[in-house]
């Protein structure tokens, strides 16, 4: 049994079915997009670009933060060296440098 509620003439019936053609063929156009291997391989790099952005956006900070910290170590509030603090981690340096250069000729000699 058919549905006869319908009023509409057929002319607002063709232009439905027009209408719902051009949403059908743009949903099927964006589908196309989507699915396309370009689209997905674009998709990915974009990803793995923003994940490589952020973590060295990350590793930055951490990096900034440690060296701030350091500097602080050496640094008084005005940013002036403390030769306090300086002094002795230097001789060490150069007491380390010293060791390894002893050894080296020794190893050699």
């Amino acid at each position: 049994m058919a549905d006869t509620s319908d009023t509409r003439t057929p002319a607002q019936i063709e232009a439905d079915i027009k209408a719902r053609r051009a949403v059908l063929a743009e949903t099927l156009d964006e589908i196309g997009v989507r699915v396309h291997p370009k689209t997905i391989v674009g998709d990915a790099k974009a990803k793995i670009v923003s994940n490589i952005d952020h973590t060295l956006g990350r590793a930055y900070v951490g990096v900034n933060r440690a060296v701030s910290d350091v500097k602080a170590q050496f640094t008084n509030e005005e940013g002036a060296p403390r030769l306090e603090r300086i002094v002795p981690v230097a001789l060490v340096a150069v007491g380390l440098v010293g060791l390894l250069a002893l050894g080296t000729r020794r190893r050699r000699g």
